[in-house]
């Protein structure tokens, strides 16, 4: 009977995330393909990638460039869009852009008297620009989730993660620390950790 529960939990472990993840798949494409009245498996998401491909061809010419740039001020000049829009803009740019924000993956001490620590990334290094000196902006993701905060703590309270990149650190912050990284030991330098040697 233990041999035939473990095998279950065995089994479990592998057919339930693979058959959510195809579950999502299959919804994300099937919403896309519903955007295009054709049916045809598939056509939707082809249809949306070479649309947005195209698009990012033009808006890197000479002639289309800047008919881009004039829309995009124009969207910047409108109050409420202009929130809108810069900031899924910065979000997007964060994760594909050529200023990624989630690259910088760090510890950052939250009780100094009773060394609690939680892992996150640095966005913003400088905020003289708000007045506040020797302070970083850390985002820190939830687990489980699709969220986080975003504190302002003193520089010196946050560690450099250098062992382990920044997709590992995120997949081990949103798993809540069962995966993602394939050794724990030695992510920060000797004597970054105080109280955990």
């Amino acid at each position: 009977m233990n041999r035939f529960v473990s095998y279950f939990f065995r089994g479990l472990l592998f057919v339930v995330p693979v058959a959510l993840t195809m579950y999502i798949i299959i919804l994300a494409i099937s919403w896309l393909d519903s955007l295009i009245p054709f049916a045809v498996p598939g056509l939707g998401m082809l249809t949306i990638l070479v649309f947005i491909t195209l698009i990012g061809y033009l808006a890197s010419t000479l002639l289309a460039g800047p008919i881009f740039k004039l829309l995009e001020e124009l969207l910047v000049k409108v109050p409420l869009i202009n929130i809108i829009y810069s900031s899924l803009k910065d979000l997007i740019s964060a994760f594909v852009g050529d200023k990624k924000k989630f690259n910088q993956p760090v510890l950052v001490t939250l009780n100094p008297e009773f060394v609690i620590q939680k892992p996150g990334f640095i966005t913003q290094k400088d905020l003289s620009q708000l007045g506040l000196v020797d302070q970083v902006a850390v985002y820190l993701p939830h687990s489980y989730n699709f969220s986080g905060n975003l504190y302002i703590v003193p520089a010196k309270f946050v560690v450099p993660i250098k062992a382990a990149s920044s997709a590992d650190i995120m997949k081990f912050i949103v798993s809540g620390g069962v995966s993602g990284l394939q050794e724990v030991e030695n992510q920060t330098d000797e004597g970054d950790r105080p109280g955990l040697h």
